[in-house]
């Protein structure tokens, strides 16, 4: 059986850290790469081409509602989970607009 091949990107170390521990823990997930900004999370997904990307939406160099935007239309087969620490529906609808396939609020 294939695993789910997933990316983080998030520029908090911990973040990665902590969901890189959980989503390994999983028989059928596997985090194949990380990015600590919304650069390096396009140029990792282009050349890892990851099943999801797990994309925090508030990071340095290119955020990611930029970065999702510009993922979607290089690389319209991977799915991207919003991550973000804001709740405020008109932003959500954003996040959405922009390619991301869902989103998680941090709490």
């Amino acid at each position: 059986m294939n695993k789910l091949r997933v990316l983080l990107a998030d520029d908090h170390m911990i973040v990665r850290e902590g969901l890189k521990a959980l989503i390994n823990a999983q028989p059928d997930m596997q985090v194949v790469g990380e990015a600590e900004n919304g650069r390096e999370a396009l140029k990792c997904a282009i050349e890892l081409s990851p099943d999801v990307v797990v994309m925090d939406i508030s990071m340095p160099e290119m955020n990611g509602i930029e970065a999702t935007e510009r993922l979607r239309k290089e690389c319209p087969q991977i799915k991207i989970i919003a991550l973000t620490i804001y709740e405020d529906l008109g932003y959500l609808r954003q996040l959405l607009k922009a390619g991301a396939s869902g989103y998680v609020i941090k709490r």
